[in-house]
């Protein structure tokens, strides 16, 4: 039987899992909404595969033995499903992106609520910055931005191609630009014209912000889910002068690179998909082991502990 291998990008907004084959082909993939949970996130994501695997009759196929988790919650994630790897943002994206683009030199990537540029060279990582502490200039700046308009975030990007004279929006700040949108609105500055300065506005804030001094060099892939909003992707074009590729699969390149780097570990385990059968619960502790008073987080599967972290020094006592 062949092997395959679970890659799980857990973010803030969205969960992304996929599977793939020992070519790094996509066999499977689901892309959820975290919705502040990614205990249960998971466990409905490992669902949702479960049941792909059942629909499409694939069980004697599907031979999962490799598991590797990124995003914020990915050590969480990494002890509920006893992963092999667990790796940062940076680079799971990296790995993903090569996989598919080998020529890639700079990577925009920009989520519900982080973006970052990572620069490449001869296929290794050699420069990055990300932008965590502000929330203008993502996904969920323009998803409560198109709220505000009455349109539905899909379809901003296209409604933002119909404009010929995008407006001018402060978006340094999302409180700026929140006011700023609706004065526009009130002076007569039509919807496509004002999603556009949108989509403007973010390229430039991303720009001036996370991508100040950095070498941006061609080829360039723009991923994360704003990279679906084709309004963004035209004025990144316009701002840098280079072509942008956009994969059709770019909000999924952190979870596929995640489960080539479970494969590359040559660990195997075998991987059964009842996690959505099991309890678990966190429960953060004050250490009392010394002055350093650390916040341990204790992970319990079946209320027994099956991790723990967050302590500076060997003292733990929780």
């Amino acid at each position: 039987m062949s092997k395959n291998y679970l890659g799980i990008d857990i973010g803030s907004i969205s969960t992304k899992a996929v599977i793939i084959d020992e070519q790094n082909k996509i066999i499977l993939e689901k892309y959820i909404w975290t919705e502040g949970n990614p205990i249960e996130a998971t466990k409905k994501v490992v669902k949702e595969l479960e049941n792909q695997v059942n629909e499409k009759k694939l069980n004697d196929f599907i031979n999962i033995v490799g598991v590797g988790t990124t995003g914020s919650a990915r050590k969480l994630v990494g002890s509920m499903l006893d992963a092999q790897v667990v790796k940062n943002e940076i680079t799971a994206h990296a790995v993903g992106t090569l996989s598919i683009y080998p020529d890639v030199k700079t990577i925009f990537e920009i989520g519900g609520q982080d973006s970052k540029i990572i620069i490449i060279q001869n296929g290794i990582v050699v420069d990055y910055a990300m932008n965590t502490l502000c929330a203008a200039g993502t996904g969920a700046f323009l998803s409560s931005q198109a709220q505000r308009l009455g349109v539905e975030i899909e379809q901003l990007g296209k409604i933002a191609l119909e404009s010929k004279t995008p407006t001018k929006i402060a978006a340094k700040c999302t409180v700026f630009a929140e006011s700023d949108l609706v004065h526009k609105a009130q002076i007569g500055h039509s919807k496509q014209d004002i999603m556009a300065g949108l989509c403007k506005a973010v390229v430039s804030n991303y720009l001036n912000n996370v991508g100040k001094g950095k070498d941006i060099q061609e080829q360039i892939v723009f991923q994360g889910g704003v990279s679906k909003n084709e309004g963004v992707t035209k004025y990144f074009k316009e701002a840098t002068g280079k072509e942008i590729y956009v994969d059709k699969n770019s909000h999924l390149l952190g979870a596929l690179g995640v489960a080539i780097l479970a494969k590359k570990s040559g660990i195997e385990q075998q991987f059964n998909f009842n996690i959505s059968e099991q309890n678990f619960v966190t429960l953060g502790q004050e250490c009392t082991g010394c002055s350093n008073n650390c916040e341990v987080i204790i992970v319990y599967k079946n209320g027994m502990v099956i991790d723990k972290w967050g302590n500076r020094c060997e003292n733990t006592k929780v």
